[in-house]
C-alpha cells in the first residue's frame, strides 16, 4: 500500500497513465503490422488474415473513445498448481490469493478529442481504470477534467499482499484522508499536484518530461522487415467465420522459438525503441517451453472485439485445464466524477497514512 500512496502515486496521474497506454497501443499496432506484413511472404490465407487484422486495428485508431478489459480465463486450482511448480516450501500461494487472482479483471476506458491514433496527452479528456476481484472492485481510478479520483478496497488488497491494513474505525480522526481511504471512500486530488509530486520524487522539480526516443522512417522500415520475416517463418494462420458476422483468426507459433527470434530481431535497434529496457536474450528463454501457443482474434463485422491467448500448453508439470489471457475491446464509456468524493491534498493524505501506521503499530517492513 505504501507504494500506491508514495513513490508510485505518480503512476496514477494523467501523464504517466496515458504514456503507458500509448506504449501499449504502439506495441499492439506494431504486432498487427507485423502480422499483416507477413502476408507478403506467406500463403493466401495469411494474406487474407493479415489484411483483416490490419483493417480492424485501423478502425480502432479512428475511434475517439475506447475500452478494454483484461483478465485470466482460469481457476484457482490451476493457479495453485502452477505456483506449486516453482514455489519454495512454505511460500506457496494462499487459497484466498488464488481465488482473487482467478477472478480478477482490469478494465480501462478513455475518451479523446481526436482519433486515438492521432491523440497526444493533451487530447485525452477523461479516463477510468478499475481493478476488480470476485467480490467487487479492488481499486478504482478516474481522471476527469483537472482532477484525479481514487478509491481502494484496503481489506481485500491487504489480504492479497499478505499485509492486512488496519480497519478504518481503529484509526483516530487525525488520520484524516487516509482513514477515508481505508473506509473505501472516493478521494479527489488535483492532477496537477500529483504531477508535481511525481517530479519532486524523481528529482526533476519544475522540469518538463524528457522526450522519449522514436524510430525514424528508415529504422522503422528495417525493423518491420526483420519482424515480418520472423512472423512469416514461424506463425501459421487459420480463419473461420459464422453467419452472424463473427470471424476468428487464429495465429499459432512455438513459444520459445518465436520469442527468441522476435527479440533477436529487435536487438539491433534496442537503443532507439521507445521506453525500451534491456531486452531478454536467447539464454533467458532457454528454459521456456517450446509448445505451440495460439492467439485467437475475434472480429465482428470487421471490428476487433476480443483477443484470447491460450497459455495452457506452457505449463510444464502442472495439470492445466484452462489458462488464457483475454482482452475484450469495446466502445469507451465517458468517465464521470464519482458522487460524494472528498477533496484532499497529497500532503494531507501522506500525513494521515504515516499517522495511521504508527497508531496501528505497523513497522516499516509490514508496509
Amino acid at each position: 500500500m505504501i507504494g500506491l500512496l508514495s513513490d508510485r502515486s505518480g503512476r496514477l496521474h494523467k501523464e504517466n497513465v496515458i504514456s503507458a497506454i500509448r506504449k501499449t497501443l504502439t506495441a499492439t499496432a506494431v504486432a498487427t503490422a507485423v502480422l499483416a506484413g507477413s502476408a507478403a511472404c506467406g500463403t493466401v490465407e495469411n494474406l487474407s488474415a493479415g489484411q483483416k487484422l490490419d483493417n480492424a486495428f485501423d478502425k480502432l485508431g479512428e475511434e475517439r473513445s475506447l475500452s478494454f478489459e483484461l483478465d485470466l480465463d482460469t481457476d484457482a486450482a490451476t493457479l495453485k498448481a502452477l505456483d506449486d511448480e516453482s514455489a519454495e516450501p512454505g511460500e506457496e500461494m494462499p487459497d484466498e490469493v488464488a481465488e482473487l487472482l482467478s477472478g480478477a479483471r482490469f478494465s480501462v476506458s478513455m475518451q479523446s478529442k481526436k482519433p486515438l491514433e492521432k491523440s497526444e496527452e493533451k487530447d485525452f479528456s477523461a479516463m477510468a481504470m478499475t481493478l476488480s476481484g470476485p467480490d467487487g472492485d479492488l481499486l478504482g481510478y478516474r481522471m476527469v477534467g483537472d482532477y484525479t479520483y481514487l478509491r481502494v478496497d484496503a481489506e481485500a488488497l491487504g489480504k492479497m499482499s499478505g499485509s492486512p491494513m488496519p480497519a478504518a474505525e481503529e484509526l483516530p480522526d487525525s488520520a484524516g484522508a487516509f482513514k477515508k481511504l481505508l473506509a473505501g471512500e472516493w478521494l479527489k486530488l488535483s492532477t496537477k499536484e500529483l504531477e508535481e509530486a511525481d517530479r519532486q520524487m524523481s528529482g526533476a522539480e519544475g522540469a518538463e518530461p524528457s522526450a522519449e526516443p522514436t524510430l525514424d522512417a528508415r529504422a522503422q522500415k528495417k525493423l518491420m522487415k526483420a519482424l515480418r520475416k520472423v512472423i512469416a517463418q514461424e506463425v501459421d494462420f487459420k480463419t473461420s467465420g459464422g453467419s452472424d458476422g463473427t470471424e476468428h483468426i487464429k495465429a499459432t507459433a512455438p513459444f520459445r522459438t518465436l520469442m527468441t527470434e522476435l527479440f533477436d530481431a529487435l536487438r539491433p535497434l534496442q537503443k532507439e525503441l521507445p521506453g525500451a529496457a534491456e531486452l531478454p536474450t536467447k539464454k533467458d528463454f532457454a528454459d521456456a517451453p517450446n509448445e505451440k501457443v495460439t492467439a485467437d482474434f475475434t472480429l465482428k463485422n470487421g471490428e476487433l472485439t476480443e483477443v484470447s491467448v491460450d497459455l495452457a500448453k506452457l505449463a510444464e508439470k502442472a495439470k492445466v485445464k484452462k489458462l488464457a489471457l483475454v482482452v475484450r475491446v469495446g466502445k469507451g464509456e465517458k468517465a464521470t466524477a464519482p458522487a460524494g468524493a472528498t477533496e484532499v491534498k497529497i500532503d494531507e493524505l501522506m500525513e494521515g497514512f504515516f499517522g495511521g501506521a504508527m497508531v496501528a503499530g505497523f513497522g516499516e517492513e509490514e508496509f
